[in-house]
C-alpha cells in the first residue's frame, strides 16, 4: 500500500492499495490494521456505511460536533469526487479543501480525521460507496455546511447537484463559525 500525504491538510491521507490481478479478477486488502498503523493511520473503526447513489448526486458537506469522526472512503462501483474540508477553528489550513477522484477502478480511498467536513459528488450514471467510521453516528451533533459557500471555494466537477433537503438548506461555514471544534481539542 501506498499512502499518499500531499493532500495539503494535516492527516489527510489518500490511500492507494495494492492489486493483484489475474484472468479471475482482482484481490486487495481496502483495510490491515498494521499497515495502515504503519502508513500514519493509526485509528480503531467502529462503524461502517454504505451508500448508493445516482449520477449528479451531492452528499455533503456534513461532520459531527460532539463525536467527531474519521472515515475511510472508497467507490465500490461507480465514480465520485471525494472531498475533505478543515473546519478545525484555529488550523492553519481552516477553510481549505482536498478532493480526489475515488473510483471501482482506481481502487484509491481517502483517509479523513476527526475535525473535518466530508462530501461526495457522483461521477458516474450511479456509485456505491462504503466508508470506516471511528466514532457512531450521532445525528445529534451532526451539521451540514452549503457544498457550494463560496468562502470555501470547491471546485466540484458539477453545477446543479441532486441534493437533500437538508444539504440544500445547509449554512455556509462562517454562519457555523462559534460551534465548529477547536484546533487541538476534543479529538479535532
Amino acid at each position: 500500500m501506498k499512502f499518499h500525504r500531499d493532500t495539503g491538510l494535516e492527516g489527510v491521507v489518500r490511500v492507494e492499495p495494492r492489486v493483484f490481478r489475474d484472468s479471475r479478477g482482482f484481490f486487495l486488502e481496502t483495510w490491515h490494521r498494521e499497515k495502515f498503523r504503519q502508513g500514519g493511520i493509526d485509528v480503531d473503526f467502529v462503524q461502517d456505511n454504505h451508500s448508493r447513489s445516482v449520477g449528479g448526486t451531492l452528499r455533503g458537506l456534513h461532520a459531527q460536533l460532539a463525536n467527531p469522526q474519521g472515515k475511510l472512503v472508497r467507490a465500490v462501483e461507480g465514480a465520485i469526487w471525494d472531498v475533505a474540508v478543515d473546519i478545525r477553528r484555529g488550523s492553519p489550513t481552516f477553510g481549505r479543501w482536498y478532493g480526489a477522484e475515488l473510483s471501482a477502478g482506481n481502487f484509491h480511498q481517502v483517509y479523513i480525521p476527526p475535525g473535518y467536513a466530508h462530501g461526495f459528488c457522483v461521477l458516474s450514471d450511479m456509485a456505491q460507496v462504503e466508508y470506516k467510521c471511528t466514532a457512531f453516528y450521532d445525528p445529534a451533533s451532526e451539521i451540514a455546511i452549503r457544498w457550494d459557500d463560496p468562502e470555501l471555494a470547491i471546485h466540484w466537477p458539477l453545477r446543479e447537484p441532486l441534493l437533500s433537503a437538508k444539504d440544500g438548506a445547509a449554512p455556509g461555514l462562517a454562519e457555523l463559525m462559534e460551534r465548529l471544534p477547536v484546533y487541538g481539542e476534543g479529538g479535532a
